[in-house]
C-alpha cells in the first residue's frame, strides 16, 4: 500500500493516460510568445535604432556619451571618435558608446553658459 497514490488509481492509470494533444502545447506557445513581444522585440528594435543612429553620425555632430559627457565629433573610425568637448580639448571614446544625438546648436549654447 502507497501512501501517496491510492491502489484503485494506481491500477486505472495506465488506461486513462492519452499523449497531451493541441491543448498540452497552447500554454508553453502562449509563454513564449508573451517573452518575445515584452522583451526580445523591443530590446532588438532598440538595437536596430541605435545601429542606424550611429551609422549617420558625422563630423559635426553634437552627440552624449553613456557617461553624460556633451561633445561635438571631430574625428571619426571604425571604433572610436574623436570628441570635443571643450576649446581644443578633445577626448575619444568608443564609437558605441555614443547614446544619443542632440540637435544642432546644443553644444554651443551649454558652452556659452559655462564661459558665463
Amino acid at each position: 500500500m502507497s501512501f501517496f497514490i491510492s491502489d484503485a488509481m494506481a491500477a486505472a492509470a495506465p488506461a486513462a493516460q492519452q499523449a497531451p494533444g493541441i491543448e498540452g502545447m497552447l500554454f508553453p506557445v502562449g509563454v513564449l510568445l508573451f517573452f518575445y513581444f515584452l522583451f526580445l522585440r523591443p530590446q532588438s528594435k532598440r538595437a536596430k535604432e541605435k545601429k542606424q543612429m550611429l551609422a549617420t553620425m558625422t563630423k559635426g555632430t553634437e552627440v552624449v556619451t553613456s557617461g553624460g559627457i556633451l561633445g561635438k565629433v571631430a574625428d571619426l573610425d571604425d571604433n572610436f571618435v574623436k570628441l570635443e568637448v571643450g576649446d581644443n580639448l578633445f577626448i575619444q571614446v568608443q564609437r558605441h558608446s555614443i547614446e544619443n544625438i542632440m540637435p544642432k546648436g546644443t553644444y554651443k549654447a551649454i558652452a556659452k553658459k559655462a564661459k558665463v
